[in-house]
């Protein structure tokens, strides 16, 4: 699901000129998806996208959402990255004092994903809070940038979807910044020799402090224990800021001190990074289900949907007997109702599109639906009698008089199928119901073929 098919739709609607008929034919063609409203909405726009001016306006706002999301991914990398080397800098006068370094890769990543989820919960709220303080937001700061802000003026997104779109890039900017954090800290490990230490005001011990770094290595520490700092290095690594002189245990434990960057990675890439890939995916997801109840609560969507699955005649009027025994129109084989299934159903000019909606608003199905006459070629035609076996219902424009092309076609049907019931039709706003007069010539016209095996539907 993609924010593209929304913004097609909803300029779609904006200017819809399709005939509720093209819509029942459409859903008549798509029965596969009948049951899915969205697939249906997504597969109208796929067929339909070319009726837009081009280029897109979707293209456009994707282009430029694009371009500020990559940019502001960048930009976070990047800080990551700095800030990871500024934490790590080391004089070699005084270790590196991890503290810090764990609070920027566990307690902020825990903190802002807290702050997400809850924002994630509240996101069908157009004033939330926890979103618009989010950097993400300010993107459309950025646009203005590009010079290319007036292309979202032809299109108002639904707040919540624009809530999702925030919430989702505030992911990646995150993802990339704990990313940039990594970065440094494997960079700064592979070309610096660097002893950590941990130092802190507060009055704890070495082994509270212990026990601390046991609970955040509890996702590593069974498959990993390499990671995991013994109770050992967290007392030789415990830093006292005295005259700013290191202690003499210290210089000569420097070798050991160096390996606390197994821990801090581990730290880094659960907490930071995989832990916010997994924030990420549910602002994926929750952007997919934001855009399909978008979608769906467009203006026009609900009404597109239920003229592509409701039949486009519910109703007609209770057919009136006529009398057929006067010399002009006396004929023996009338069909006063069709049966609800035929072995073929062809249309006298009338594409196979047109027949389905058709049959769909009679009440009649058949496996085949082909199209004779109108731009076939003889050969055409041809080959659709060859198919033409069993009962078939032959459709025909009731108010377009029988011509001797037709005449021609139904001879040559009547020999190659069982039975052919022709079936004069009305408009669409007539309720496919055909005028009495014009299906009076047309009874005349198939009452001079003599076809034991053609019958009219009156």
């Amino acid at each position: 699901m993609r924010l593209r098919d929304y913004i097609d739709l909803y300029v779609l609607l904006e200017d819809e000129s399709s005939h509720p008929k093209e819509r029942r034919a459409f859903g008549l063609a798509h029965q596969g998806i009948k049951d899915d409203p969205v697939a249906q909405l997504k597969a109208w726009v796929a067929q339909h996208r070319n009726r837009l001016n081009t280029p897109l306006l979707s293209e456009q706002i994707e282009r430029v959402l694009y371009g500020v999301t990559l940019v502001l991914v960048v930009l976070a990398f990047g800080v990551g990255l700095f800030s990871g080397i500024g934490l790590l800098s080391y004089s070699g006068k005084e270790p590196v004092n991890l503290v810090y370094f764990l609070a920027i890769v566990v307690f902020v990543p825990l903190v802002t994903m807290t702050f997400s989820l809850i924002a994630m919960v509240r996101a069908d709220r157009s004033h939330n809070l926890l979103v618009h303080i989010s950097p993400a937001f300010w993107m459309e700061k950025l646009l203005s940038l590009f010079g290319r802000k007036k292309i979202f003026d032809g299109i108002k997104l639904n707040p919540k979807l624009l809530n999702w779109i925030v919430i989702r890039r505030s992911q990646m900017m995150a993802l990339a910044f704990s990313v940039g954090l990594l970065v440094a800290l494997l960079g700064v490990v592979v070309t610096r020799d660097v002893a950590f230490a941990w130092s802190t005001t507060l009055d704890i011990s070495a082994e509270t402090f212990w026990h601390f770094t046991q609970t955040l290595a509890l996702p590593w520490r069974a498959w990993l224990p390499q990671a995991v700092p013994s109770l050992e290095l967290v007392s030789q690594s415990h830093y006292y800021r005295l005259g700013g002189h290191l202690q003499e245990s210290m210089v000569s434990q420097a070798a050991l001190l160096g390996t606390w960057w197994k821990f801090l990675a581990m730290a880094t890439l659960f907490y930071a990074v995989v832990m916010r890939l997994l924030v990420y995916i549910l602002a994926t997801l929750g952007l997919k289900r934001a855009l399909k109840e978008a979608m769906l609560t467009l203006d026009g969507a609900v009404l597109l949907l239920k003229e592509m699955n409701e039949p486009l005649v519910t109703t007609r009027a209770v057919e009136k007997e006529t009398d057929f025994t006067s010399a002009d129109t006396a004929y023996d084989r009338i069909v006063q109702r069709l049966e609800s299934r035929y072995d073929m159903v062809q249309g006298w000019a009338i594409d196979p599109g047109q027949l389905s909606v058709i049959s769909d608003a009679l009440g009649l199905s058949a496996p085949i639906m082909l199209e004779a006459g109108g731009n076939n070629t003889l050969d055409e035609d041809e080959a659709v009698i060859k198919k033409s076996e069993g009962g078939i219902v032959l459709f025909v424009k009731a108010w377009e008089p029988p011509t001797m092309d037709f005449v021609d076609y139904l001879s040559m049907l009547s020999q190659k199928a069982k039975r052919v019931t022709v079936v004069p039709i009305g408009t669409v706003e007539e309720g496919l119901m055909p005028d009495s007069k014009a299906v009076d010539v047309w009874l005349r016209k198939i009452a001079a073929l003599k076809k034991e095996n053609v019958w009219v539907k009156r």
